[in-house]
């Protein structure tokens, strides 16, 4: 594990290099898809950076609430922390900050939902690479498998032989995220946001099994909680879309 990199008097952190990676991903594969839809490619950058802003305070907010027990006595510092950020709040953060920048440049529809769908498959997995080279405490549970490996010197060390989860999200979302890119013109509107929908939220569902979150509720994790509702509302979008004429040709 690598959770800094040393260039001379600079130092690095591998996670917020990723984390820059990720964004840098978001916008050029949403700059290339709205070349290809016709839209002002400059939107590229607006977009990625309302998604930047409110993915991280939402990532902010959602680990104070998680950790209020452990935040309480210095809000302010764990505010501007540099550590401490939750995936789930900064989807959702994000999502709503690019929903407002939608508005404002009147593009809400199913056309901006199936642009966002690669940046989100892509952009995540090319997170978790952060998440593996800072060993973060995203790992798994102890395992047995000869692919298995522990994080000594990781943010959150452990010399036992885990699941490396964040490996295993990588490949997975990557995956997604090509399948995504070459069904994009294949479609009909929304599909392809509904498709990732159910197999993002597959993906986390499966890995739980083998992650160290606490049970929330009949044996599952927050996170497989949200999963299943991802799931769930892929689907009957999937559905819905399925019993809507396809659009007229050009």
């Amino acid at each position: 594990m690598a959770p800094e990199l040393h260039l001379g008097p600079v130092t690095l952190q591998t996670f917020g290099l990723a984390f820059a990676a990720c964004f840098l991903f978001v916008g050029v594969s949403l700059g290339k898809r709205l070349h290809e839809l016709g839209r002002p490619v400059d939107w590229a950058y607006e977009g990625t950076f309302a998604a930047l802003i409110g993915g991280l305070v939402g990532a902010r907010v959602d680990y104070i609430v998680q950790n209020w027990s452990d935040v309480s006595h210095d809000v302010a510092g764990s505010v501007f922390s540099g550590s401490g950020l939750v995936w789930f709040g900064g989807l959702l953060g994000g999502a709503l900050a690019v929903i407002l920048w939608a508005r404002y440049r009147h593009w809400l529809g199913l056309e901006l939902l199936d642009a966002a769908a690669v940046p989100l498959a892509g952009g995540y997995a090319i997170g978790r690479i952060g998440c593996q080279l800072s060993g973060d405490g995203d790992y798994g549970i102890h395992t047995s498998l000869p692919w298995g490996m522990s994080y000594p010197n990781g943010t959150v060390p452990t010399t036992d032989t885990v699941h490396p989860t964040p490996v295993y999200e990588t490949l997975a979302m990557g995956l997604v995220a090509l399948l995504l890119w070459q069904l994009r013109d294949r479609v009909r509107p929304g599909v392809l946001f509904a498709l990732y929908l159910v197999l993002a939220g597959l993906e986390r569902l499966l890995v739980e099994f083998v992650r160290r979150n606490d049970e929330l509720v009949l044996g599952l994790t927050l996170p497989q909680v949200i999963s299943i509702a991802m799931i769930v509302g892929g689907s009957i979008m999937l559905g819905a879309l399925r019993r809507e004429p396809l659009p007229a040709a050009a």
